[in-house]
């Protein structure tokens, strides 16, 4: 039945749900508590080409949960028709040769961009560094390492978000790999007190651009004292 009886407005084909207690029963955003249609059936997140087919096809319901910032998808409730229907169809394709070929084809564009983002990024890293010629090498050392970390795929680092420039996901990276390998920030215990961390983060990253800033100038030091030299050692 669309819209469900516990609507009192026409509502648009596809909408955007909280969960509930209840699995049938979904919190609209102002509020209302409504009933799963008859009839429907709860697509699992996962399988993103099976899920935009079922959206296309008519109605549905997207089921996402927010935990602290972020979002997280519980699936899609649409009719159980549409979805077995889609899913034959995308089985059907999926399992053919050229679908095989497609799927290799986009691997290996996307192993080609992710060794382009990769050099580019390390190209990045060395510039914020700046580093003095006598210094140079840990530059050249610190840029790969940082890039391995802060790089790959699903990482979940600043390195792998577009919303800010490439400069500035590369200094960012940069201070976060010294606050965890020149620092003692993984053994610090802080209060939990809001805002108490990021002030941590904040100072540790004042001794960071420090400790980088001895490396732009071509005055030597002893390297066992300088933390950055003992992690690059270390690494």
């Amino acid at each position: 039945m669309w819209p469900p009886p516990t609507s009192d407005l026409t509502m648009p084909e596809s909408l955007t749900f909280a969960p509930t207690s209840d699995p049938r029963r979904v919190r609209a955003p102002d509020g209302r508590v409504l009933t799963v249609p008859d009839g429907w059936a709860l697509l699992p997140p996962g399988d993103a080409g099976l899920t935009r087919r079922v959206k296309a096809a008519g109605p549905s319901w997207t089921v996402v949960e927010k935990v602290g910032r972020k979002l997280f998808s519980r699936g899609v409730w649409a009719p159980e028709a549409h979805i077995l229907r889609a899913r034959a169809v995308l089985e059907a394709e999926r399992a053919t040769p050229a679908y095989e070929k497609k799927l290799a084809a986009g691997r290996e564009r996307r192993a080609r961009e992710q060794e382009a983002y990769e050099v580019d990024f390390a190209n990045a890293v060395l510039r914020f560094l700046a580093f003095s010629p006598a210094w140079l090498p840990h530059a050249k050392r610190m840029a790969v390492l940082v890039a391995t970390h802060a790089t790959p795929v699903g990482s979940g680092t600043v390195a792998r978000t577009e919303r800010i420039p490439l400069e500035r996901r590369a200094e960012a990276a940069v201070i976060a790999w010294m606050r965890h390998q020149t620092t003692q920030y993984d053994d610090m215990r802080i209060a939990r007190v809001k805002g108490a961390r990021r002030e941590v983060r904040r100072e540790l990253a004042d001794i960071s651009r420090a400790v980088l800033d001895l490396h732009r100038r071509d005055v030597p030091h002893g390297p066992s004292a300088c933390p950055l030299c003992t992690a690059l050692a270390r690494t």
